[in-house]
C-alpha cells in the first residue's frame, strides 16, 4: 500500500504564495486518484483538488479555481500543491491522499490512504 507524507506547511501572509509537497512510497497503479485536503478547526475535511491519472482530468473546489494546481516530480515520487493569493480561510491542516478507484470529483470519505497532514496559516 502506497504511504503519503507531507510537507511544506507554514506561516504565510495573505496574498502570498506556498507549496505543498506530498512524498509517496512510489504508485504501481496505472489507474488512481491523487487529492489534496484541508481541515480548518471545527470544521469538517474538504476536497481542494483532485486528479485523476484517467484522462489526467483535476477537479477543483470552488475555493481552489484559478489559485490552487497540482504537479508531480516523478524523480522524486512528490506531488505538489502550489497554493497562491493566499487568504485567512485557506488556514487548515491540508492532507494529500489517494485512492485506486479514478474519481471526477473529491469524496473525502472515499479516499483510502492518507498522510499526516500539514499545518497551514495564512496570517498577517
Amino acid at each position: 500500500q502506497v504511504q503519503l507524507v507531507e510537507s511544506g506547511g507554514g506561516l504565510v501572509q495573505p496574498g502570498g504564495s506556498l507549496r505543498l509537497s506530498c512524498r509517496d512510497s512510489g504508485f504501481t497503479l496505472d489507474y488512481y486518484t491523487i487529492g489534496w485536503f484541508r481541515q480548518a478547526p471545527g470544521k469538517e475535511r474538504e476536497g481542494v483538488l483532485c486528479f485523476s491519472s484517467s484522462g489526467g482530468t483535476t477537479y477543483y473546489a470552488d475555493s481552489a479555481k484559478g489559485r490552487f494546481a497540482i504537479s508531480r516530480d516523478n524523480a522524486k515520487n512528490t506531488w505538489y500543491l502550489q497554493m497562491n493569493s493566499l487568504k485567512p480561510e485557506d488556514t487548515a491542516v491540508y492532507y494529500c491522499a489517494t485512492d485506486p478507484r479514478l474519481w471526477s470529483s473529491c469524496p473525502t470519505a472515499d479516499f483510502n490512504t492518507w498522510g499526516q497532514g500539514t499545518q497551514v496559516t495564512v496570517s498577517s
